[in-house]
This record gives C-alpha cells, structure tokens and sequence, in this order.
C-alpha cells in the first residue's frame, strides 16, 4: 500500500458532526495540521466524504 499526506485546509466550523468525527478519525486536528496516513479501502473512503476540506499529496514518506 501507498501513503498520502492528507492536510486540513479549511475550518471544520459548520460542518456535519460526522464529517468532524472523520477529520479526527485521519488523524488532523486543528487548521494546516497533516498526517500521513497508508492509503486502504476504509481510509480512501473517509477522505472522499471530507475531500472538500483537504489537501492530499501523493508519494509521502513515513
């Protein structure tokens, strides 16, 4: 499996309690924070329901 470096770019104020849930699920927790996280079925899953809230950048490293 692949990683991604997935960053918080916009605020979580106003959105669903179940999009927040899934932004701290990633590991982010507040504004421009990163985590890099191994591209799974689940994983690729949560980051398509928040997509519009990150930045994801291919080929990162642990």
């Amino acid at each position: 499996m692949s990683n991604v470096k997935i960053t918080l770019i916009k605020s979580l104020i106003g959105t669903k309690q179940d999009h927040r849930a899934t932004v701290r699920g990633l590991g982010l927790r507040r504004l421009n924070s990163s985590s890099i996280v191994e591209l799974t079925p689940a994983v690729t899953g949560m980051i398509d329901k928040v997509k519009y809230l990150l930045k994801i950048e291919n080929n990162a490293t642990k």
